[in-house]
């Protein structure tokens, strides 16, 4: 069954962050992809996260589209206005592409060119109801298409969020359920309990929620995290396990797997694994 139809469904999605090269040599990524085929549902591929410039979404996704893996492709409102957004998200859906997040995109100074300018044409909301409008058989200006796409569609909430911000969260995650998201991805997530107080929030609305488990690489990493990553909560103990660890890395995929096992056993909607470049540790988070 393909993702979208198992989403949709009810059935646990596991999802798994593939990112593209900066450069036209894609072996690495088709091996690293169909060394866990039959394992995951679909990779998300990356829109040139953190501002770096690398292989496109829909390019990536092509590809592995190609090697008979489901794919999710990122669109972003950061490089691209109107008229080029619809352009991609028609292509994509034609090519089987049947499943998009919408995301704003971080500004180019993260990122590798910082002479780049962002384009914001159109802010987040502004996208999904332009999706919602295409998934009708017309385009943002109304005017009709020869041809609907049908995409299930997704986007972002920063469930780690507390105090006035979460409020001001779950106002924006109704805004974007208004304009046709069906599903949420998290931030990184190292405490369950953390996201359950979320959860609780937003019980009312049912939301599809995805939570992102991310593998750490060391302790000086799961610091950095804690401490500049505002509302992505780290325990203690868990970067203490991994300091007492003798095998660091091991460690690190150990407990990658563990967050896996307990989303699912929460009965979360699905579960997305970003390796950060790691995506050759995948097949032992994933139990093989």
């Amino acid at each position: 069954m393909r993702m979208k139809e198992k989403l949709l469904s009810g059935e646990f999605v596991l999802l798994a962050e593939m990112d593209p090269p900066k450069g036209t040599d894609i072996s690495e990524m088709v091996a690293n992809a169909i060394r866990v085929k039959g394992k995951v549902d679909a990779f998300v591929i990356p829109e040139m996260s953190n501002a770096v410039m690398k292989m496109s979404s829909l390019g990536g996704c092509m590809l592995l589209q190609g090697k008979g893996l489901d794919t999710v492709m990122q669109t972003c409102c950061r490089d691209r206005n109107r008229l080029a957004l619809q352009a991609d998200l028609l292509a994509a859906n034609a090519l089987g592409i049947s499943i998009v997040i919408a995301i704003t995109g971080e500004e180019p100074s993260f990122g590798d060119h910082h002479r780049a300018r962002a384009v914001h044409d159109v802010d987040l909301l502004e996208l999904l109801d332009g999706i919602k409008k295409l998934k009708s058989g017309r385009d943002m200006a109304g005017v009709e298409l020869k041809g609907t796409p049908s995409f299930c569609v997704g986007s972002v909430v920063n469930a780690g969020a507390s105090g006035g911000a979460l409020d001001i969260e779950i106002e924006d995650m109704e805004r974007k359920i208004e304009a046709g998201a069906e599903f949420f991805i998290t931030p990184p997530v190292f405490d369950l309990q953390h996201l359950g107080r979320f959860m609780k929030r937003v019980a009312a609305h049912s939301p599809r929620i995805i939570p992102t488990v991310m593998l750490l690489k060391s302790v000086g990493m799961a610091r950095y995290i804690q401490r500049h990553r505002e509302h992505v909560h780290i325990p203690e103990d868990l970067i203490r396990r991994i300091q007492q660890a003798p095998d660091k890395a091991r460690e690190c995929v150990r407990i990658a797997a563990e967050l896996v096992s307990e989303i699912k056993e929460a009965g979360y909607s699905g579960v997305l694994v970003s390796t950060i470049g790691w995506e050759d540790k995948l097949p032992g988070i994933l139990g093989e």
